[in-house]
């Protein structure tokens, strides 16, 4: 029986907005003129760099920023100076937007609910059911819901930089499990990772994985969900 749903942020209940958009949002905001030809080309050089918290990973991690970004999500400052260095190795029109582009990826206007996340996390709360949101994240995404009015429907967050431990360690599974007060077989965990998110198995969780896709290319996979419980 299903008493409890863990929920992943990037990917699963939110998406980021695109690395175009991103970079355009900053260079508005920070008055930067540029001419259009290279906002396209730095555009793409911040994707292949994985620049984008919540976007694309690195088509190759920099030797030097190697053990940064395998712990990047453990603490704060290992999420700001391994994205802004992720940043600043696109050849940045100014360097000084590495900073402003990893502030607007942790501002809740950069972030978008999938189109059934509301109305799932709404009937879950109307079943009676506990709810958790379970992270490998840099930045405190309360805030993020907050925004977007869905606070009201979860009730633990579980954030691997305040934790100090990231998926798919069994542990942070298991710290959500026993705020919401449930055995882990009792708490299904919904993700979009199949190494991150998988790793809730290990103590008995079910899993369930929908596709990492735009927002407006994903409008039905997490009401799937509501057939299963």
């Amino acid at each position: 029986m299903i008493s409890g749903v863990m929920f992943d942020f990037s990917g699963t209940l939110f998406q980021t907005e695109s690395t175009e958009q991103w970079l355009r949002g900053v260079l508005d905001e920070t008055g930067h003129v540029v001419d259009e030809s290279q906002v396209m080309a730095c555009a793409a050089r911040l994707e292949a760099a994985g620049a984008l918290p919540g976007g694309r990973p690195p088509q190759a991690v920099p030797r030097h920023l190697a053990e940064l970004w395998r712990d990047r999500d453990l603490t704060a400052g290992h999420h700001r100076n391994c994205y802004t260095a992720l940043a600043r190795e696109a050849a940045l029109p100014d360097p000084a937007l590495a900073e402003a582009l990893y502030e607007r990826s942790c501002h809740p206007v950069a972030w978008r609910p999938y189109p059934d996340a509301e109305a799932t996390l709404r009937e879950l709360k109307h079943r009676g059911m506990a709810t958790a949101v379970v992270s490998n994240i840099g930045w405190d995404l309360r805030a993020v819901f907050a925004f977007h009015d869905l606070t009201r429907y979860i009730d633990v967050f579980v954030l691997s930089c305040e934790l100090g431990v990231k998926k798919p360690d069994p542990r942070i599974f298991q710290t959500a499990c026993d705020k919401l007060a449930l055995p882990p077989p009792q708490v299904l965990m919904v993700g979009d990772d199949r190494v991150a998110d998988v790793g809730a198995a290990a103590l008995g969780c079910p899993v369930h994985l929908v596709d990492h896709l735009p927002v407006d290319a994903r409008p039905g996979s997490l009401a799937e969900i509501l057939a299963m419980i």
